[in-house]
Formats: C-alpha cells, sequence, structure tokens
C-alpha cells in the first residue's frame, strides 16, 4: 500500500476508534510540501468539518517552537549563556542542592524539578516563580532528566527578564508570521479545534475554544514557557522546514536559526538515561515517531494530540495535529496512533 493512503488510514481508525475527533498533518522536505491531509469534525458532537487552515492548540510544542527558539536567539545575541547559573537570574533559587543549577539544565529537563505541582497551582506569575524555585528537588541537578513543565515555565520567566520583554513579545521577533501565535484573532478563536479541561481545572465543565487548555498557561495569561501557542498545520509546517533546512547545514536561514546553532539545540544531552536535546527530545525506537526515522531525528509531542517530528538525515518533517483532548482517546492510544503513523510514512 501507497505509504500516504496507509498514513490517511492510520488516522481515518484513530478516529473511528474516538482517539480524536479531528486531526491535520503535513509532510514535507527542505524544499517544500509533499502531503498534507485533513479529516474528522471539531468535535465528536460538531458537525464543522475541519480543514487546512483549522487553528489547534498546541501544547507543549511551545516547549520547541517559541520557548527553544526563544533561548536560540538570546544565545546568538550573547545575551545569554547555556551556562548561566539560575541562581544569578533568580534570586530565590537558592539552596546548596540548586547552587550548580544552568539554564541548559532547564531546557534539558535535568534540573531536578518535578513534571507539576502535587496541589493546585498558584494564582499569578509571583507565586508560580516563588513556588517552583522553592519547590523540593526530586533528584539531583544532572543525576537524571525528568521532563518538567515547571521548569520550562521557569525557563519562560528567565527568557522573560534576559530579553526584557514578554515570551509573546519575543517570539514575534523570532517568527514573525502571526500564524503561529499566543494569542489567536477573534475569527481564527472561532474556527479553532476546541478542547475539554481536566478533572482538576476551575475550567471544568465548559469546552475550550481558542482557550488554552493547560490550567497553568490559563493561570499564566494564556503564554507560558511550556504551552500556549496556536498555529495551524500550514503554519507549524514552514517552521518546520527552516529548522529542518538548518539541521541540515543550510546557510540562508533567518537568525537565529543557524546550522551550529540548530546542531547544538539538536544534541542528545549526556544526562544519564536521557533522551533530551535541549527543548528537542531525540529518536529512540520505544518514541511516538515510530520505528522508521534515522537516528539523526528529532521532535517533540503536545499532550493535546499535537507532535512534530523532524528528520535531517532523510531530509523530512512530520506535523500531526489533534484535539484528543476533546473527548477523544488516552495517551497511549494517541501514542500507538502517532507511531503508526510516522512507521506508515517510513517509506515517503
Amino acid at each position: 500500500m501507497d505509504g500516504l493512503v496507509e498514513a490517511h488510514l492510520v488516522l481515518v481508525d484513530a478516529r473511528a476508534a474516538r482517539v480524536f475527533p479531528s486531526a491535520t498533518a503535513e509532510i514535507g522536505d527542505s524544499s517544500g510540501v509533499i502531503w498534507n491531509d485533513a479529516l474528522g469534525t471539531r468535535a465528536f458532537d460538531d458537525a464543522a468539518a475541519v480543514d487546512l487552515t483549522t487553528p489547534y492548540d498546541l501544547a507543549s510544542l511551545t516547549k520547541v517552537i517559541a520557548t527553544t527558539s526563544i533561548a536560540m536567539q538570546l544565545v546568538d545575541h550573547r545575551t545569554m549563556s547555556l551556562d548561566t547559573q539560575l541562581s544569578t537570574i533568580f534570586p530565590e533559587w537558592k539552596s546548596v542542592d540548586r547552587d550548580t543549577a544552568i539554564v541548559r539544565d532547564l531546557l534539558e529537563h535535568a534540573s531536578g524539578l518535578p513534571a507539576r505541582f502535587v496541589d493546585a497551582p498558584p494564582h499569578t506569575p509571583r507565586e508560580f516563580l516563588h513556588d517552583i524555585c522553592s519547590i523540593p528537588l526530586e533528584y539531583p541537578v544532572r543525576a537524571r532528566s525528568i521532563y518538567s513543565d515547571l521548569g520550562f515555565i521557569l525557563l519562560g520567566f528567565g527568557l522573560e527578564q534576559i530579553g526584557n520583554a514578554s515570551l509573546a513579545s519575543q517570539f514575534e521577533r523570532v517568527w514573525s508570521d502571526r500564524s503561529l501565535t499566543f494569542d489567536l484573532s477573534d475569527d481564527a478563536k472561532k474556527r479553532a479545534a476546541p478542547t475539554l479541561p481536566l478533572g482538576d481545572d476551575a475550567r471544568r465543565g465548559r469546552r475550550l475554544t481558542g482557550v488554552v487548555h493547560d490550567n497553568y498557561a490559563a493561570r499564566l495569561g494564556g503564554a507560558a514557557g511550556h504551552a500556549g501557542l496556536f498555529g495551524d498545520v500550514a503554519a507549524v509546517g514552514k517552521f518546520a522546514r527552516t529548522v529542518l533546512r538548518a539541521a541540515r547545514g543550510g546557510s540562508n536561514e533567518p537568525p537565529p536559526f543557524s546550522a551550529a546553532l540548530m546542531t547544538t539545540f539538536a544534541a542528545r544531552s549526556r544526562v544519564p538515561g536521557s533522551s533530551r536535546g535541549l527543548g528537542w527530545d531525540t529518536m529512540l525506537l520505544t518514541s511516538s515517531c515510530g520505528t522508521r526515522m534515522s537516528a539523526a531525528a528529532f521532535g517533540h509531542v503536545g499532550y493535546t494530540g499535537t507532535s512534530l517530528w523532524i528528520d535531517p538525515m532523510r531530509d523530512r518533517y512530520f506535523v500531526l495535529l489533534t484535539n484528543r483532548a476533546c473527548g477523544g482517546g488516552t495517551l497511549e492510544a494517541m501514542r500507538d496512533a502517532r507511531r503508526a503513523f510516522h512507521d506508515a510514512l517510513g517509506d515517503v
């Protein structure tokens, strides 16, 4: 069976199994789009079909598209170093077990911070900062890697302080195409693929349309280091092509997407047992990108049902956007669908 047909059928079957109500996909290479697809409806109880212009809550793709790119720009401008100690940015980050932590550790999810708060989240950015800087570490800095939203929230605060501007405004400087944004227009909000709040979210009982799903990001005004970005599949694809060309050694991409910086940020960490790069995750046979990508592949996924994988050795990128978080299946079911989708495209 042709790989593109097989990939389409994977998505059709996943929707039929109620893994997600809708999906958009795009596959391409350094020069442009090879294939795209859109199927399903905005919600299982909504007959409005999605299309290639439907905005999705990108969830943790924010970490690599926005936050990591801003970090790259500050490093490129020599405004920040990956070796900058966190205690020099945050006066509250003070204790013997925290002293050695640096910016690189937040990007590699190796700072010792837990994934999320055990209790309900704080209400204000100031309270978030205080609580993250004082929460007990789960492990010694760089001893291991635990995926941490708290680490990227803290990183976002640091980038705002060092860059002397909000994440949203700094991202606009990095990426001027407003199709990727923390703040959808009123029209785009109406067309966005909706999500449903989790049971511990104070917003439970309402449908979130064009409003960030993650309750921490919502408390932080919709724009945070770990989540809050929205975009359609073409916009994510455009970003992916820029990163892909840089990762393949291209010299014509806009700053900060240089070949040297992409090599640094996509390289696997030396933290024991970690698959993380700087912001990005890297290829493992057990990862969400399936088994057919090269060892050079790197990417990321988002809780709402989004993913972006880039394979510079094959000169390919893969974008899959869904709104699984609108009454869809489990994280495991979404992971299985992602793996089958990417494996179907192994010879494309």
